[in-house]
């Protein structure tokens, strides 16, 4: 998909999120959804295969989402899925938190960790980027099991890596 119609299909999302009042739950839900599709050969399969029909992959989301997300995402994840976009959901959903996070003036913030963090882990880790970075930021955080142990936050261009893998890293090429 070229990137005009993604950027049409994120300010659309975005529009329609910030109409209804709620653009951060929104922008969150698509988020996580989005790493969750990613990261699912089996979910990505089935929201992909051009033989199983709209109207089924569209139930396919309406069921996993039941009860885990806003009615508005649930809707906006079937738009996409419905005319056929599902490929390019996870680009959709990474410009529309681009642009949710301009709006709110902030930088945004991808964080990967090897397990979920708390939210009082979220907002100690948040503080500390801010001040290491001095901006403030739209932190979203990403399961991610190849992450060991440790951090890996990317900001903008800027990667900061604190993981145990990187520390053995540079322990061995000290030695």
């Amino acid at each position: 998909m070229s990137d005009a119609l993604i950027e049409g299909y994120a300010r659309a999302l975005f529009e329609v999120a910030r109409a209804e009042g709620t653009l951060d739950e929104v922008e969150d839900e698509l988020f996580r959804f989005a790493r969750s599709y990613e990261s699912s050969d089996a979910l990505r399969n089935a929201l992909t295969d051009e033989h199983v029909p709209a109207d089924k992959r569209q139930a396919i989301v309406e069921d996993l989402l039941d009860g885990k997300a806003t009615t508005t995402t649930v809707q906006l994840v079937s738009m996409v899925v419905g005319s056929g976009r599902s490929r390019d959901l996870p680009a959709i959903v990474d410009s529309l938190v681009q642009r949710a996070s301009s709006a709110k003036q902030l930088d945004l913030a991808e964080v990967r960790t090897a397990v979920a963090l708390t939210d009082d882990q979220q907002a100690r880790l948040k503080a500390a980027l801010e001040n290491a970075t001095g901006k403030s930021l739209n932190l979203k955080t990403i399961v991610d099991p190849t992450v060991l142990g440790g951090v890996v936050a990317t900001i903008g261009d800027v990667v900061i890596d604190d993981t145990v893998r990187t520390r053995i890293d540079q322990l061995k090429s000290r030695l």
